[in-house]
C-alpha cells in the first residue's frame, strides 16, 4: 500500500490567532513540521491551507520589531526544508499566496509584506547557494517566478505591478547580500538569475515596469561592470556605496569550468549579448524591442569610448 499524502497539522486557527504567543508557538510547530523531510512534500491543497494560515499569521502582527522577527522567521523556513524541491514549492507557495492576496492588503500593512518579500528574497537566494546554484533548481525558481500566477508573469493581468516594481529594486541588493554571507565557492550564474527579468522586460505590455527593470537592474550592472574611465566615473561615483562587489567577483558567464574568474566585461559582454538575443527574438514586443537595442547600442558606444 501507498503511503497517505502527508497533512499539515490543524495549525490555521493557531497561525492567525490574535493572540502572539499562540502564533509563536505555532510558527514553532510548522517549523519543527517542515523539517522533517517525510512530512514536508505537500499536496497542492495542503500547501494551498498552509499559506493561509501563515499569511494571516503576519497580518496580525501588529509592532515594527515584531514583524521584522516574524519576516525573517518566516522566510527561515524556506532553509529549515532540507529538501530543494519542497523547499521551492513552499517558495511556490509563497509566491502564489502573495499575488493572489496582494490587492485585498490595506495600505497601513503595504510596508510589512514588502520587508516580507526582501527577506524572502534573501533566504530565496542563499537556498540557491546552498544547492549549489542547481541547474534544475533555478530553472524552477524561474518558473515561480514566471510561469502564470508569478510576480514576473508578463501574461497575467491579474499580478499588480508593484510587485514586479518592488522585486525590480531589491534583486540585487538581496543577492550582493546572500553572497557576502556565504563561504561558497560555486561560481554564482548571474545571467541565468537575470532571465526572468530579462524575459519579463522583453514580453511586459507596461512601459512602467520595463523602464523599472532597466534603471534597477540592468543599468546599474552594466555600469558596475564598464571600465571606470572617462564617462563612466560620474555613474560609478553614484553607485560608489553599492557596487554590488559581491556579484561581480563570485559570478560566472557561462560554464564555470571554462569561464569562473568572474572577469568584468566578460560578464558585461555576455549580458549584452543575452539582451541583444532576447531582444531579436520574435516573440519580443515590438516596443520594447527598440528599447533594449538603445540600451544596448549606448552600453557598446560607452565601452568603445571609455577604451579609447
Amino acid at each position: 500500500m501507498s503511503s497517505p499524502s502527508p497533512s499539515v497539522p490543524p495549525l490555521g486557527k493557531y497561525l492567525a490567532s490574535s493572540e502572539k504567543r499562540t502564533r509563536d508557538k505555532a510558527v514553532k510547530q510548522l517549523a519543527a513540521f517542515l523539517s522533517n523531510d517525510e512530512s514536508n512534500a505537500l499536496p497542492d491543497v495542503e500547501m494551498a491551507k498552509l499559506w493561509k494560515g501563515i499569511f494571516y499569521c503576519f497580518w496580525m502582527s501588529d509592532k515594527p520589531l515584531v514583524q521584522q522577527a516574524l519576516a525573517s522567521e518566516l522566510a527561515e523556513l524556506l532553509i529549515i526544508i532540507t529538501d530543494i524541491s519542497s523547499s521551492l514549492r513552499f517558495l511556490r507557495g509563497f509566491w502564489t499566496t502573495i499575488v493572489r492576496e496582494w490587492h485585498g492588503i490595506d495600505r497601513l500593512r503595504m510596508d510589512k509584506y514588502y520587508m516580507l518579500i526582501r527577506k524572502f528574497v534573501n533566504a530565496t537566494f542563499r537556498l540557491l547557494i546552498r544547492a549549489k546554484w542547481n541547474e534544475s533548481a533555478i530553472e524552477e525558481y524561474h518558473s515561480i517566478l514566471s510561469n502564470t500566477g508569478g510576480p514576473l508573469c508578463a501574461n497575467d493581468l491579474r499580478v499588480p505591478s508593484s510587485l514586479a516594481y518592488h522585486l525590480a529594486d531589491i534583486y540585487l541588493e538581496e543577492l550582493d547580500k546572500a553572497l557576502a554571507a556565504s563561504e561558497s565557492s560555486t561560481p554564482m550564474p548571474l545571467i541565468a538569475l537575470l532571465s526572468p527579468f530579462i524575459s519579463l522586460a522583453a514580453q511586459t505590455q507596461t512601459s512602467a515596469i520595463y523602464k523599472r527593470i532597466q534603471d534597477a537592474l540592468f543599468q546599474p550592472l552594466l555600469t558596475v561592470l564598464s571600465p571606470p574611465r572617462s564617462s563612466n566615473k560620474r555613474k560609478r561615483a553614484r553607485l560608489s556605496e553599492d557596487q554590488f562587489t559581491n556579484i561581480v567577483s563570485k559570478a560566472y558567464k557561462c560554464d564555470p569550468s571554462i569561464d569562473g574568474s568572474g572577469e568584468a566585461m566578460e560578464l558585461r559582454q555576455a549580458m549584452l549579448k543575452t539582451l541583444f538575443d532576447v531582444a531579436s527574438a520574435e516573440t519580443t514586443r515590438d516596443f520594447n524591442r527598440r528599447k533594449m537595442y538603445v540600451l544596448y547600442k549606448e552600453a557598446v558606444e560607452g565601452s568603445d569610448s571609455s577604451e579609447g
